[in-house]
């Protein structure tokens, strides 16, 4: 038997949702105020529901797939794809609990859900892209690596 291998000592980085969350708070706020000068009121509250349930959403993605990494690599992408299943119950059952005539328009936060997601998903897509990729460890910055030993000092065997 082999045992499972031990999780990764690097930490994932999370930074992406802080951008995330920043750049849809500033479009929902815009969009709102547009949505509603232009549409009413409720829809634009219907456009800041939908851009917290997206932030949310990936918030939690991000965190949960996060955990499985530092458990194990190979569990990210069943937690991915079971936090897409989850995810898309909980939509599902949030827009089907909200009635037609209500005071939130479902159909607005539909759509505001739809170009959140892919709002988010530049978001990542410009986040990946501008990251450094090793694919190799890097050496240590200068001055943080192993010194030379001392003058006059035992001499070691590497």
């Amino acid at each position: 038997m082999s045992a499972p291998r031990p999780g990764t000592e690097v930490p994932w980085d999370l930074s992406f949702l802080r951008v995330g969350a920043l750049v849809t708070g500033a479009v929902a706020a815009v969009a709102a105020l547009v949505v509603g000068l232009t549409l009413g009121w409720a829809d634009a509250v219907g456009v800041l529901v939908g851009a917290a349930v997206v932030t949310a959403f990936f918030v939690v993605s991000g965190v949960v797939i996060a955990w499985a990494g530092r458990i194990n690599d190979t569990f990210t992408l069943p937690a991915a794809l079971g936090m897409f299943f989850v995810k898309a119950l909980v939509l599902f059952a949030v827009l089907d609990a909200l009635p037609e005539d209500g005071w939130l328009d479902r159909l607005t936060l539909a759509w505001t859900v739809i170009v959140g997601a892919l709002l988010w998903s530049g978001v990542q897509l410009r986040w990946v892209w501008t990251r450094p990729l090793y694919y190799v460890t890097p050496p240590a910055p200068p001055g943080q690596g192993t010194g030379s030993p001392a003058p006059g000092g035992p001499a070691t065997r590497g």
